[in-house]
């Protein structure tokens, strides 16, 4: 098969097909991620407090990240599919060259500023000097995925979301595997080092990542330019430095947004890192002692985010294809496609977010003896996590929707309201030793629900979404509950004759077959919605021969 045919079948594929490439993905790529986090955890010397100096260099890291490239891949997606859905294959070809260049520039410089900054912002922000190692393992990095990012975004653009889930498992798997090797051959060195070394395999699976994207990239090129060579209508006239400032036009909002995101789980770093100290102060005499318990509940709270994330992962999926996907239906002003799409997303969302929460609340301490037998703490946050993680996700899809239209500014506004009711509540709440770490997670709470309404409110005046309340919401929360109440007696049945493990294992399976035979009986999706599913129409035609739909004439 040809370049320019492989361009041609990828550009093919379907809105549900690549959501569903990105969900497979995002799964593989939590769960690899839950395996080193798990091994690391319990490896001897590393634990609660070890993670803690993993997640606290890694968010700085990530703060900076931002800034080079999370959000670039929508920006990106957005011009390109725009340029590319009225045939301007050259504009969109150009888009992508203006951007690599200017995004790899901003990503170098931020690696050399955090590489000769580590030590400043490890002593006089968070106030725990050896977090230094891991922000200089991690500096590199960036770089590499400001480019990754672009290309990523491109290839989104041009309707195939390819390179984007495979080099995103890619550097994940060998993450994975690198990191564990990395841990286990420092045993017996401080935390602090331990975990430097963990970092040194996120800049060496990041790298392996961007040359799997330059290869993917190479090979297609011939066949893009074809396509450029071949268009007949006019390209866009735009000189670079108008092309520019339409770039940073759409991602400086975007890119703020996804800042102020970060800048939320920095709060948390450095108000946890502070106030754990002040709440402490009256217990524990020495300042090492102070940091060590300071870093021991930031790494409970991390390892319950871990968790949180593998069901945001999945509904994640929705708001990286909708982008595209909207803002090439919006130019040519197919607002039925607009819809269409984001109601199904959102109604998705709540059906696949729903039960999780419900899951994970009553099974939190069995699942984090089961994850973390060596480091279980923290059943409570996670039980109360369960509720950011509703908002977070729900938030994908109306940010995706916002996005698609183009309104990139409000999301940003949304999460700085909330991001500034969060560090003013950290700040009380964490310092009370009463309250300690749980501040944390209750100002999470807040912020993201308030976020949430905020930008809800704004893309209802864009567009009224075909959903039904009592259909699409209510019953969801409704077939959860019950599922809750049938894992949870499942669980309390199985446990007086069988391990932790076994009965915690066979509890969320029982909750998946009762959650599904509730979707079923309830008749929560339509035909159309299992049509919109990949294979939709073989599933439809399983579930009429079964008896469960009745075949429509």
């Amino acid at each position: 098969m040809g370049a320019e045919d492989k361009i041609k079948k990828e550009k093919g594929t379907s809105f549900m097909k690549n959501v569903a490439m990105l969900m497979i993905a995002q799964i593989v790529i939590k769960i690899l991620g839950f395996i080193y986090r798990l091994v690391i955890i319990n490896v001897e010397g590393f634990g609660d407090i070890g993670n803690g100096y993993y997640d606290a260099g890694y968010t700085v890291y990530s703060l900076l990240l931002t800034i080079s490239s999370v959000g670039i891949p929508t920006v990106i997606s957005k011009l390109v599919s725009e340029r590319v859905a009225i045939g301007d294959h050259k504009g969109a070809y150009r888009i992508f060259k203006t951007s690599l260049k200017i995004f790899t520039i901003i990503g170098a410089v931020l690696s050399i500023a955090l590489f000769f900054g580590a030590e400043l912002v490890a002593s006089k922000i968070l106030n725990v000097p050896d977090i230094k190692y891991v922000l200089r393992v991690l500096a590199p990095a960036i770089m590499f995925v400001a480019s990754s990012s672009v290309l990523r975004g491109y290839f989104a653009g041009l309707g195939s979301m390819k390179a984007t889930s495979v080099s995103q498992t890619l550097e994940q798997f060998f993450n994975c595997i690198l990191t564990i090797t990395f841990v286990y051959a420092l045993v017996g060195k401080d935390p602090a080092i331990m975990a430097a070394g963990g970092n040194v395999s996120t800049t060496l699976a990041i790298f392996i990542s961007f040359t799997y994207l330059y290869i993917f990239y190479k090979r297609r090129k011939k066949g893009i330019l074809a396509e450029c060579e071949a268009q007949t209508v006019t390209q866009e006239d735009k000189t670079t430095g108008k092309l520019l400032k339409t770039i940073f036009a759409i991602s400086i909002p975007m890119t703020i947004g996804s800042l102020i995101s970060v800048v939320n789980n920095m709060i948390d770093t450095a108000t946890i890192s502070n106030c754990i100290q002040t709440a402490f102060s009256g217990v524990l005499t020495t300042k090492e002692a102070l940091e060590a318990k300071a870093m021991e509940l930031s790494g409970i709270l991390s390892k319950v985010v871990t968790i949180i994330h593998l069901p945001l992962a999945i509904t994640g999926s929705f708001c990286t294809a909708l982008v595209p996907s909207i803002s090439s239906a919006i130019s040519i002003k197919d607002y039925k496609t607009v819809n269409k799409r984001l109601s199904f997303s959102f109604f998705a969302s709540i059906l696949i977010i729903m039960p999780c929460a419900a899951g994970l609340a009553v099974l939190a301490k069995p699942i984090l003896q089961l994850i973390y037998p060596a480091a279980s703490d923290g059943a409570l946050i996670l039980i109360l996590s369960t509720l950011t993680m509703i908002f977070v996700s729900l938030n994908y899809v109306v940010n995706g929707g916002l996005y698609g239209f183009g309104k990139v500014h409000i999301p940003a506004i949304a999460l700085a309201i909330g991001g500034v009711i969060k560090l003013v509540f950290n700040v009380i709440l964490i310092s009370n030793p009463k309250i300690n770490i749980y501040g944390a997670v209750i100002t999470s709470i807040i912020s993201q629900g308030l976020a949430f309404g905020i930008c809800l409110y704004y893309l209802n005046k864009q567009i009224k979404l075909e959903m039904s309340f009592k259909h699409h919401v209510l019953k969801p929360i409704f077939a959860s509950v019950i599922m809750g109440l049938i894992v949870y007696f499942a669980y309390r049945i199985l446990i007086g004759s069988m391990g932790n493990a076994i009965s915690t294992i066979i509890s969320i399976l029982i909750g998946i077959i009762s959650y599904a035979i509730l979707v079923l009986a309830t008749k929560m999706l339509s035909k159309e919605d299992i049509y919109m599913i990949p294979f939709g129409t073989k599933i439809y035609s399983v579930l009429t021969k079964m008896g469960i739909y009745k075949e429509e004439n």
